[in-house]
């Protein structure tokens, strides 16, 4: 008898380690994801009215440093100008899919052509 209730202690005191190690594996996640986001903002925040980036010739890794594009709005932009050739303007980014007068009013002084 004795050994068995050494044997339901020991699964315990494993389950609860068990509990305890995927508690701190989630949180350890969630700290990284945390980490990563003040990371891109402080990297998003690099791109200033004086020097404007051109539509032209910007990549999208380099479009994402303005805040306001996402990399799916970068990917979309580079797609578009892929497709249809350089811009003619700057206001020419509402023809892009998910670039409305809203985020155009926004993000236009950081670029040029």
């Amino acid at each position: 008898m004795s050994s068995l209730r050494c044997l339901i202690f020991l699964l315990t005191a494993l389950g609860l380690s068990v509990t305890v190690n995927a508690a701190y594996a989630k949180n350890a996640r969630a700290h990284r994801a945390r980490k990563a986001t003040v990371i891109t903002r402080s990297i998003r925040s690099n791109v200033n009215a004086e020097q404007s980036l051109n539509l032209n010739s910007a990549d999208a890794a380099a479009l994402q440093n303005i805040k306001g594009i996402g990399p799916k709005k970068a990917d979309a932009i580079v797609a578009y100008r892929e497709a249809n050739g350089s811009f003619k303007s700057v206001e020419d980014l509402v023809k892009v899919r998910g670039i409305g007068q809203k985020r155009l009013a926004k993000i236009e002084k950081y670029l040029t052509v």
